[in-house]
């Protein structure tokens, strides 16, 4: 504690007013879910099972807070020093690249540690009505909440530091961590009916990354974990304590190489402009590159008839370029055709049900993680970057600047969908009964990128800095896609159906999986009224978007 880093990190943001502001909204969240589900009269059964559904509601409030924290404040600590050019100083000081790392991964441990302390009185409730293990359930899940910080933190700060701005460390930081915490379970759902133990371990070693299995575990519940071993294996907690350590570890040593003088000496080959160079060399490219996807080709002008502000969007963003997007396009395509295939091939017990879970699971996923990432700078990064002071001087209106932001993002996001479109072809040829679900399907999917499109572009036109747009863009939208399958994960034990069901018709994921007739979703029928809810939220979201543009483009 007494490294100076430390002291700067952690006091400095515990004084920030919206940390208060996060600690009081922690502990309201927290009284609210005690509350909720605190037994009438206070009374108990001697079995325990109330105390144990309080404490499963608990566990997950924190575990999913401390998903949505922790990763925050870390992904942003080494770039802005960077963007700043404090970084440079601290380097030239005494400290050593250690003792910087280790001031920044304490400092950033601070807020989510003092979040932990604050749920000590909700566990002591759990543990007073009874039925609640100190040893086995208690410590074990604070143990998996500590491991998940000091996780979230190692990634956080590897990315800053790779990263060169402050919106790109926070999208990266959760992308990556969402991979860890979700994706990584995919390849153990694949192989769990196989009979090869060399698949089942490697599947459950992978999924061991995830807090999700150990949580599942001390709980008591039925999780693809529910085994202690493979094969004389070790137990649950065991792997994800060896993994998360691991990971922690190896991004920790590779953060600490990376801090050096030579971070900011990083030659870079200039290039040269494929128009300049010779027929032989533009002849190769237009073949390899199809000329139309050349990251060197020269620029045309924009045309009479295109929304400058769209293309001035598609030349500057990384996936607007042609290139970038393709490479992305070829990933998705890549990855759900793979999926498929897997699921088809790899376990024939899998029925179409389950296959299009995969799916739908996959794309909204997608569409979640990267429609923030690129619409929650719209206008933010225009007030952060002082540009949009040009945008105020062009005779541009302010629904020409909003239509050009929004169709930048929207060719970016149809591509993305376009690119997953043949995983429901491999879906239709196994059962082409299957047809008017898919088509359902595709049409939500749709209306979720245009509804994230639309908050996410929302907040950004009300924050002058993209950190900050981004940050609350992600947990709304994580919030309402995620967070509300909390009550489904309960039903009929935590929560009653009628509230699971009035809560679930608000979550357009639920209604996609509703539509393909996931597994657990097959009694609930509400497409129609999230696809209402959609529509409304996108209008409101529209009003709000072309208002405060009109707002930010008169003069002072």
């Amino acid at each position: 504690m007494n490294n100076p880093i430390v002291r700067r990190e952690l006091i400095g943001a515990l004084r920030k007013p919206n940390v208060a502001a996060l600690e009081v909204a922690w502990l309201a969240v927290l009284a609210a879910v005690i509350v909720l589900r605190w037994p009438a009269g206070g009374r108990v059964n001697l079995a325990g099972t109330q105390a144990q559904q309080v404490l499963s509601l608990l566990s997950w409030t924190i575990l999913v807070g401390m998903m949505l924290v922790a990763p925050a404040f870390p992904a942003a600590s080494v770039v802005a020093e960077k963007r700043t050019g404090t970084l440079a100083l601290l380097l030239n000081s005494p400290l050593s690249p250690a003792a910087i790392y280790f001031g920044k991964l304490i400092g950033a441990l601070g807020l989510p540690i003092i979040l932990m302390l604050l749920t000590i009185p909700g566990m002591t409730a759990c543990f007073a009505m009874g039925g609640v293990s100190l040893v086995h359930q208690v410590l074990p899940l604070y143990l998996i909440f500590i491991l998940v910080a000091l996780e979230s933190a190692a990634v956080g700060l590897y990315v800053s530091i790779r990263v060169n701005d402050v919106d790109s460390g926070i999208r990266l930081t959760y992308a990556v961590l969402f991979v860890l915490d979700l994706l990584l379970l995919i390849p153990y759902r694949l192989v769990a009916d196989t009979q090869n133990p060399t698949f089942l371990l490697i599947g459950r070693w992978l999924a061991s990354f995830s807090p999700l299995p150990a949580m599942l575990h001390v709980l008591g519940a039925n999780s693809v974990h529910a085994g202690n071993s493979v094969n004389g294996g070790t137990s649950v907690i065991t792997r994800f304590v060896i993994c998360s350590l691991v990971l922690s570890g190896v991004l920790g040593l590779l953060s600490i190489q990376r801090l050096g003088q030579w971070l900011f000496d990083r030659p870079r080959a200039s290039g040269k402009i494929t128009d300049d160079r010779s027929t032989k060399v533009r002849a190769y490219r237009r073949i390899m590159y199809l000329w139309f996807f050349d990251p060197q080709r020269r620029s045309g002008l924009i045309g009479p008839f295109s929304n400058p502000v769209m293309v001035k969007e598609f030349r500057t963003s990384r996936f607007g370029r042609s290139h970038w997007m393709m490479r992305l396009v070829g990933i998705c395509l890549m990855v759900s055709l793979g999926l498929m295939l897997a699921a088809a091939y790899g376990s024939m017990s899998f029925q179409p049900q389950t296959l299009g879970e995969l799916m739908v699971m996959f794309q909204v996923t997608l569409i979640v993680l990267i429609t923030p990432s690129l619409s929650a700078g719209l206008i933010s990064s225009e007030l952060q970057n002082k540009s949009w002071q040009l945008l105020r001087v062009t005779p541009l209106s302010p629904a020409s600047i909003v239509l050009g932001k929004l169709l930048s993002v929207c060719r970016t996001l149809l591509l993305l969908l376009f690119a997953t479109l043949p995983g429901y072809a491999v879906m239709l040829v196994i059962d082409k009964g299957q047809a008017d679900r898919v088509i359902t399907v595709l049409i939500t999917l749709g209306l979720i990128a245009l509804f994230c499109l639309m908050v996410s572009s929302a907040i950004s036109s009300w924050f002058r800095k993209t950190a900050q747009a981004t940050a609350l863009s992600y947990a709304l939208l994580l919030g309402l896609f995620g967070g509300t399958l909390v009550f489904w994960a309960g039903r009929g034990t935590l929560f009653s159906l009628s509230l699971v069901a009035g809560i679930l018709k608000y979550n357009p994921l639920a209604a996609a999986l509703a539509t393909i007739h996931a597994p657990g979703f097959t009694d609930y029928n509400f497409v129609l009224t999230n696809w209402w809810f959609m529509l409304t939220v996108m209008g409101v979201a529209a009003v709000v978007l072309v208002f405060r543009t009109w707002q930010l483009t008169r003069p002072d």
